[in-house]
């Protein structure tokens, strides 16, 4: 393997405390009752927006409205975009790093791997994440959907980072993320080769089939100098 493409949420970068800590904020924000409680439900709620983004739907409609819509239903009215912008900013500031991450990367780049991000994430807030973490260095190209025009699992969102490395091929290259739907289902669009990150040992339901599945930073570290 030459190429390894990170989804960066819950692969490299902790999304559940960062998430958790900045919903807990916004919430105790706007007066939401037993918050724990309101998270449980904002987390499926979200969960279709997000499978929507991947459909192609339209991603900052989505996103600016999302919690305007949630909120209403707890009879809080709130202008969606304001509330987007100040939970990308305290997501933004959210600098957690899953342990073990930046051994296997400082180890992968001294190996001579070529190491990109590919992520569905918001731009600004990945990029000031990514910064904050002091993970920047680590990566030769980041691919955001925002800017590429195009959310994972869609073909062209990888075709966009091929036609920034056109060496890349599917046997040199593969794809690594926690994230069955987006991470798994893009890489065998195109045909690579995939590794499905599952610490919390998930069951895989699904029709969807990784070529590899890993638990640790270990077993991918081996895996890839390997491959």
């Amino acid at each position: 393997m030459q190429y390894a493409i990170f989804d960066l949420d819950n692969t490299i970068l902790d999304f559940d405390r960062a998430e958790t800590a900045s919903l807990t904020a916004v919430f105790q924000n706007h007066g939401v009752p037993n918050i724990p409680q309101a998270e449980d439900d904002y987390q499926a709620y979200n969960e279709t927006i997000w499978r929507q983004i991947e459909q192609g739907g339209p991603r900052d409609t989505l996103l600016d409205q999302r919690f305007e819509v949630f909120l209403a239903t707890l009879g809080i009215i709130v202008d969606g975009p304001s509330v987007q912008q100040e939970y990308d900013q305290l997501l933004a500031h959210s600098y957690q790093v899953i342990p073990g991450a930046r051994d296997l990367l400082h180890t992968l780049k001294d190996a001579g791997m070529t190491l990109l991000v590919g992520t569905n994430g918001i731009k600004h807030t990945q990029l000031s994440r990514l910064a904050g973490a002091h993970m920047t260095p680590y990566f030769d190209h980041i691919f955001i959907s925002e800017s590429v025009g195009y959310a994972k699992p869609n073909p062209h969102f990888f075709q966009a980072i091929h036609a920034q490395y056109p060496e890349m091929t599917t046997t040199n290259t593969v794809m690594v993320g926690d994230s069955l739907r987006s991470d798994i289902a893009g890489a065998a669009n195109v045909q690579l080769p995939s590794v499905w990150y599952n610490p919390q040992h998930l069951p895989n339901e699904s029709a969807i089939k990784p070529t590899y599945t890993v638990d640790n930073f270990t077993q991918l570290q081996k895996l890839l100098l390997t491959a």
